[in-house]
């Protein structure tokens, strides 16, 4: 039989003996796929061997050189006196250096063990890990905490103004209570837009959609919306959102939008210096609660203008409300929504 037999087991012998890996190869893979560098200096802190040393530290070997010939001159220094105090004492120290690259700075963390021999110790053994996307992570996290901060505190403030202005306002306190609850559900309508933003803000359709159409049962009738439609940043977006509840309230209670077959006109338009002037206008058949300088013509006429450095005018006559608020060009997004 012309043909070549194979035999596998105890005591079998092949052409080819496949040597399996060392242990020593086996952990400078492990050390090289874990991004892990292991050095080895004397104790004149000259590097003797190198294992996986990043790439961007030297170009070329660093075998012979010191940390001087390595590393900015603060760095290298800082090095120098943690392997010194390491060869003196023979306890490990650790700590973390920054190098400041074309893309960006990297962040290492170095751990410095003593090598000894016998009783003495006779060099340095570092071993170096790099930790920028942690750090980079910690910084974002540092920068989005600050700003929530910076947000949370604006809208206290804001409900600080409006619990003032409205317990100013409200003879009694179930005419308080209702009254703060509802521009409280106003602002976190808006603050929800906000939110799922990502802190962009909220374009004015949103805010219209979230402030006003609630009140009406065909939005599509009562609501003639026409213009641009502005992508305001949050702030903005919170006043806007608060001037366009007490436009609703007063205007279900007084306006048009008491009766089914009114309308209310909201428009948006650019005017020559880049603003946008938003206009609310409607005819009050019943006659207006602003005329009694509440709260809401309040808010209108000073808070929500004065929050986005900004004037508006409130009107009542001649059976008609009209509101004009001029939305400056640091107020919304300069692409469109």
């Amino acid at each position: 039989m012309n043909r070549e037999e194979h035999h596998t087991g105890p005591g079998a012998s092949t052409d080819e003996e496949v040597t399996a890996p060392s242990s020593a190869s086996n952990l400078l893979r492990a050390l090289k796929n874990a991004g892990v560098a292991v050095l080895l200096q004397d104790r004149d802190l000259r590097y003797v061997s190198a294992e996986n040393a990043p790439p961007n530290w030297y170009r070329g070997s660093i075998i012979g050189l010191s940390d001087r010939n390595i590393f900015p001159p603060h760095e290298a220094e800082r090095l120098r006196l943690a392997k010194l105090d390491v060869l003196r004492t023979g306890q490990a120290a650790r700590l973390e250096i920054a190098l400041s690259e074309s893309d960006g700075t990297r962040w290492y963390d170095l751990w410095l063990d003593p090598e000894s021999s016998g009783p003495d110790v006779v060099g340095i053994v570092t071993t170096a890990i790099e930790v920028s996307d942690q750090k980079r992570r910690e910084q974002t996290l540092r920068t989005l905490l600050r700003e929530v901060s910076h947000r949370s505190k604006n809208l206290l403030a804001i409900i600080q103004s409006i619990a003032t202005q409205t317990g100013r306002y409200s003879g009694t306190l179930d005419e308080f209570l209702l009254r703060f609850r509802g521009r409280l559900q106003s602002l976190s309508s808006s603050q929800d837009l906000v939110t799922s933003s990502n802190w962009r803000g909220a374009d004015l359709k949103q805010l219209v959609a979230g402030q006003v159409a609630r009140y009406t049962a065909n939005p599509g009738h009562n609501i003639v919306l026409s213009g641009v439609n502005p992508y305001l940043n949050p702030n903005a977006a919170l006043h806007v959102g608060l001037a366009l509840h007490e436009l609703a309230v007063n205007s279900v209670s007084f306006g048009a939008l008491s009766s089914p077959d009114s309308k209310v006109e909201i428009s948006a338009l650019p005017d020559g210096d880049g603003s946008i002037v938003f206009n609310w206008s409607e005819r009050t058949p019943v006659g207006a609660e602003f005329a009694e300088r509440r709260f809401g013509s309040v808010a209108l006429e000073r808070v929500v203008p004065a929050s986005i450095n900004s004037t508006a005018q409130l009107t009542i006559a001649a059976g008609r409300l009209d509101y004009r608020l001029v939305l400056p060009r640091d107020s919304f997004h300069p692409e469109p929504a």
